[in-house]
């Protein structure tokens, strides 16, 4: 586990060098209009960059206990219906993390296969933008995958921890 927390914590602080990048991207575009030189494919290396960051972040925010979940439900059921509640929502997000990670992988095989690249002028080829993607969905699904073994041994869960300041939001 700590091995994987490790592997997630690290996919954070990539995500972190993306958010970096897509400031250093977007800043190299103002600047070239307000100077007058081309920076070409600016945008779109943002926009890699978000992408990149949304995905890679996913992992560590949820072993961090950070997503955002609904409990009015849980709260209004009795200690058994609610592990089994939880079970069941696990079991539903896993399975479709594992969707997403397998169609991403996919995707990222395809581009590179099919040589498909960006419309812009840097013709970028787009598995590789779409490898942070793939990398982030994998992770999230190994995060899931981990996070429902523990809640089967009966273990504490850090995505399930109630009392912090999210769960008095919500």
């Amino acid at each position: 586990m700590r091995a994987l927390d490790r592997l997630f914590t690290l996919a954070g602080y990539l995500a972190a060098l993306f958010m970096v990048g897509t400031l250093l991207a977007v800043l190299a575009s103002i600047l070239g209009r307000m100077l007058n030189f081309d920076v070409p494919g600016a945008d779109a290396y943002a926009g890699y960059a978000i992408a990149a960051v949304a995905f890679l972040a996913l992992a560590d925010t949820l072993r961090r206990g950070e997503h955002i979940r609904v409990t009015l439900l849980l709260h209004h059921v009795g200690v058994p219906a609610r592990r089994g509640l939880e079970l069941f929502c696990h079991a539903v997000a896993t399975f479709l993390a594992g969707a997403l990670a397998w169609y991403s992988v996919r995707l990222v095989w395809q581009s590179r296969e099919f040589h498909d690249v960006s419309q812009g002028l840097d013709a970028t080829p787009l598995w590789i933008p779409q490898i942070a993607m793939a990398v982030g969905t994998t992770l999230l699904f190994l995060a899931f995958v981990a996070d429902g073994v523990a809640l089967l041994r009966g273990d504490a869960v850090a995505s399930l921890k109630e009392g912090g300041e999210a769960a008095r939001i919500e």
